[in-house]
């Protein structure tokens, strides 16, 4: 029996969503995904809202999502509940050649609900400004001895850009292993654009301070180095970081140890070098995830990330003692863009073929990129 969709506009503005209650857009929202079927896939980041998060179909971190995604052989359309540099991931993988061509030529249209749904770190390394400090670091040493490193919280130029010169992707779970890769290959390397998660994991891995420069695109010379410090330099850093993650401070830590005696300090990498010594266990949100739910009932934590992934845990986890690292809120306030409005007035767009707000990677930029995320991937 075929189905019909409500009789909504078929271009009705996204004003018009904006004024309706959450039952309502629950219940449209509903709507389509039952009608589209496996058709449709709805991704959702774990710094999401709850009542967006209530409605995807997968949760996860950018990556494990994408990756999920492009194993769905039925899908024909991806709304990507997170923000822009996970929505060109999604496209990326989904939407590769060879994938393609097994569709028959047909692509996956991937849509980011809000295209205000962006990533201040990403935003903080433009691919006009990660050329032109290579080009500037090859006035004083070999770049051929570099390997440019991308966290996958970067835009799909900066993926090319590694692919092209080299180099890789990686997430928070195997940043040390990647940096492995890369050392087992040139003398240094280049990490962008997160100089937290890039610093924490060489100290992991005992290379000392002084073997570390911060590269500032904003300062014209050297980024601000001497040509000393960046011929001894085995990592040099990128000078961004993560809005969310930079809040948490060593104070916290020390508060929060002395208001509950014997709390378990857990952290994500992307926090500064003073909180990750002061902390318990650090690791990435899936690390998080399987510390909490691995631990017997009593056990107290004070965790440092996102806000709504924290009260997630609480909720799911009322056998153990779960605070919040931070007296300040902390929330990734571009991921909280997408909500339900939003989330309904792209689903309806969907299912009438005329999607709203469509990711598209070029070509060129996708095919770099693959060879960047696929150098991870052979990472073990």
């Amino acid at each position: 029996m075929t189905t019909t969709a409500p009789a909504v506009p078929l271009a009705a503005p996204f004003a018009a969503y904006r004024g309706l209650q959450d039952a309502v857009l629950d219940g449209r929202i509903d709507g389509v995904r039952r009608r589209m079927g496996s058709r449709l896939v709805i991704l959702g980041h774990h710094y999401q809202q709850d009542g967006v998060i209530a409605h995807a179909d997968i949760q996860g971190d950018s990556y494990q999502l994408s990756r999920s995604a492009a194993e769905r052989a039925d899908c024909e359309a991806i709304a990507f509940c997170g923000v822009h540099f996970m929505a060109e991931t999604a496209d990326i993988l989904v939407n590769r050649p060879d994938r393609v061509a097994a569709r028959g030529g047909r692509r996956v249209a991937v849509v980011l609900p809000d295209m205000a749904a962006g990533c201040s770190m990403a935003d903080m390394a433009a691919i006009e400004q990660v050329e032109d400090a290579w080009t500037d670091l090859g006035t004083v040493i070999d770049t051929s001895d570099i390997t440019p490193v991308t966290y996958i919280n970067s835009a799909a130029s900066l993926k090319a850009f590694c692919g092209r010169h080299g180099g890789i992707v990686c997430t928070s779970s195997n940043a040390r292993a990647v940096l492995e890769w890369a050392f087992a290959r040139t003398k240094r390397v280049l990490f962008f654009p997160d100089q937290h998660l890039g610093r924490n994991t060489a100290r992991a891995m005992s290379i000392p301070l002084d073997e570390m420069s911060l590269w500032n695109p904003y300062v014209p010379t050297l980024g601000g180095n001497s040509r000393g410090q960046l011929e001894k330099s085995r990592v040099i850093l990128w000078q961004g970081h993560c809005s969310v993650h930079a809040m948490f401070k060593p104070e916290h830590v020390d508060a929060i140890r002395a208001a509950i005696p014997g709390v378990k300090i857990l952290v994500h990498p992307e926090c500064t070098m003073e909180v990750v010594d002061k902390a318990d266990l650090t690791g990435s949100t899936s690390y998080i995830l399987k510390q909490v739910a691995d631990a017997p009932s009593g056990t107290q934590w004070a965790i440092g990330t996102e806000l709504h992934l924290v009260k997630r845990l609480e909720q799911n986890h009322p056998e153990q003692t779960i605070r919040f690292l931070s007296p300040v809120v902390c929330m990734c306030a571009t991921m909280y863009r997408i909500d339900l409005a939003h989330l309904c007035w792209s689903l309806e767009h969907l299912e009438r073929g005329k999607p709203v707000n469509v990711i598209r990677v070029d070509d060129e930029t996708a095919a770099w990129a693959v060879t960047s995320l696929e150098r991870m991937l052979a990472v073990k």
